[in-house]
């Protein structure tokens, strides 16, 4: 499975794309930031995302966007322009009729540290080492999409048993009144 990790920001919107199954060796495919300088106009920073995000469609193909799940933060703006990024990448996949797969900074962190708490230093030791590369991706934005492409690889075997679980329990139940 090839997977584009997406670690939405207006400033620094990371995305990395790994390739592999769970269970088995991770390729990293290639790693990056699209920046948008912070003094430019909003819609002209969301189209400077929406071009870097479909340059990165056009050129590894992905099956699989995982994008990280906005969370509620105290800084309200940061807020609003991580979650205008992150509609951008969901927008570029849909478009193209790319399935996006949403998860959160713990699930992410949890996946590839052990600890839905790490830290940033130590979820990018762990990309570093899981992905076999001489030194963690920077900024750590390049790190974080990285480390979404691996928890979506790792989980979605998972995800896809409990969804057809659930499915099936509702055939066998049949409609509800």
């Amino acid at each position: 499975m090839r997977v584009l990790g997406v670690d939405p920001g207006l400033t620094r919107c990371g995305v990395g794309v790994v390739d592999g199954v769970a269970g088995r060796r991770l390729t990293m495919l290639g790693v990056g930031v699209v920046r948008t300088p912070a003094d430019a106009e909003l819609g002209m920073r969301l189209v400077a995302i929406e071009r870097g995000i479909e340059a990165w469609l056009d050129e590894h193909r992905p099956e699989v966007v995982a994008v990280e799940r906005v969370f509620s933060q105290h800084n309200v703006s940061t807020v609003m322009g991580t979650a205008q990024a992150s509609a951008v990448a969901m927008l570029c996949a849909s478009r193209r009729g790319i399935p996006v797969a949403l998860h959160t900074p713990s699930e992410v962190k949890a996946a590839v540290s052990g600890s839905g708490r790490a830290d940033k230093a130590q979820v990018g030791a762990m990309v570093t080492r899981l992905l076999r590369l001489d030194a963690p991706p920077r900024p750590a934005d390049a790190a974080d999409a990285l480390a979404l492409a691996i928890c979506h690889i790792w989980r979605a075997p998972a995800q896809n048993r409990l969804q057809q679980a659930v499915a099936a329990h509702r055939t066998l139940k049949g409609p509800t009144a």
